[in-house]
């Protein structure tokens, strides 16, 4: 089974650029051109201001704060592949876990912030010892494609 979450991840920009253009054409008509007057909706410019400029920082700085990923998952072949990376405003470094099937050991499921931050551990045996990988979080994932993972991690984790 292969997937990413590319839709997710592209409808979160959409969703920012639209909201980028209404606050900087409502700055621009409101302070620039002057073409709307005030009190409008009786509320005042700087509540208006306020107001979408909330908006547009809930917007741009949600993913980063629930740590949404662009997740790529493959376990097609002999290894379980996840690629991931930050898709915040600001993104992070590309990371690549690359887990052979016969020496993965099972995984672990975080959720913290009232469910709203969720995360998969991934645990590999080297040699004699169990690495821990660091979390790949899935926030960004539909309950659809959680569920997905979850059943195909179960398949290849050993019996306890």
């Amino acid at each position: 089974m292969t997937f990413d979450n590319s839709k997710t991840i592209i409808s979160l920009r959409i969703k920012l650029f639209g909201a980028t253009v209404v606050l900087l054409a409502y700055l621009a008509m409101a302070y620039v051109i002057r073409m709307i007057k005030f009190p409008f909706l009786s509320m005042d410019d700087t509540f208006w201001t306020v107001i979408l400029s909330t908006i547009w920082l809930i917007l741009a700085f949600m993913p980063m704060v629930l740590n949404y990923q662009f997740i790529s998952y493959s376990d097609e072949g002999d290894y379980i592949v996840f690629r991931y990376f930050t898709a915040g405003i600001v993104g992070g470094k590309k990371n690549s876990v690359e887990i052979n099937k016969t020496s993965f050991r099972g995984y672990k499921t975080e959720t913290r912030f009232f469910g709203l931050i969720q995360s998969i551990i991934l645990f590999q045996k080297i040699q004699k010892e169990i690495a821990k990988y660091p979390p790949v979080y899935i926030s960004a994932l539909t309950r659809e494609e959680k569920a997905k993972v979850i059943k195909s991690l179960n398949l290849y984790t050993p019996p306890v």
